[in-house]
């Protein structure tokens, strides 16, 4: 990763982390490394896949959309969201945001992907972003770095946004 590789080591917070590859990852890399998931049975995979690593990062049960519930802290340099924002119910969103602008100091970086809003994505894969949603939801204390535009993933459309709090 990149990002990871160009900068020093700091806290982060894995949004949405599944069974923790890039928490694994970042905590590998010397990463204070936080990974959050609602998924039970995420969790406890990436606690095995952790052990084997031999890396101890923290892994969550929990709710993206309530990070302040979670007791998780402040001070994130990275945040990373894999696709996490972009499966959230519409009416969750604002909340995540909140979330996150409480937890990233100024300075902090977030990388997020997300697929875009589609015929196939409100159908038969995650909710998806609307046009400029990132833009509109993350415009009070963020700015938008970058929104980069991929070739389409499996059929969908994708882009990877870098966002700062200001």
């Amino acid at each position: 990763m990149k990002f990871v590789d160009d900068n020093p080591a700091g806290r982060s917070l894995d949004l949405g982390c599944g069974t923790g590859t890039n928490t694994i990852y970042l905590a590998q890399k010397g990463w204070d490394a936080t990974g959050i998931d609602f998924v039970p049975r995420a969790i406890n995979t990436a606690k095995k896949k952790a052990a084997a690593a031999r890396v101890s990062p923290r892994l969550i049960v929990g709710d993206v959309t309530r990070l302040a519930d979670l007791g998780i802290g402040d001070g994130y340099n990275l945040l990373l969201d894999l696709g996490c924002f972009h499966s959230i119910p519409d009416a969750g969103r604002d909340d995540y945001v909140r979330g996150a602008s409480a937890v990233a100091p100024g300075g902090a970086t977030m990388l997020l992907f997300g697929f875009t809003r589609g015929e196939k994505t409100t159908r038969l894969g995650p909710r998806g972003l609307a046009p400029n949603e990132v833009r509109d939801r993350f415009t009070n204390g963020w700015e938008l770095v970058s929104e980069l535009w991929g070739r389409p993933i499996a059929g969908y459309d994708a882009a990877w946004y870098v966002l700062r709090p200001r």
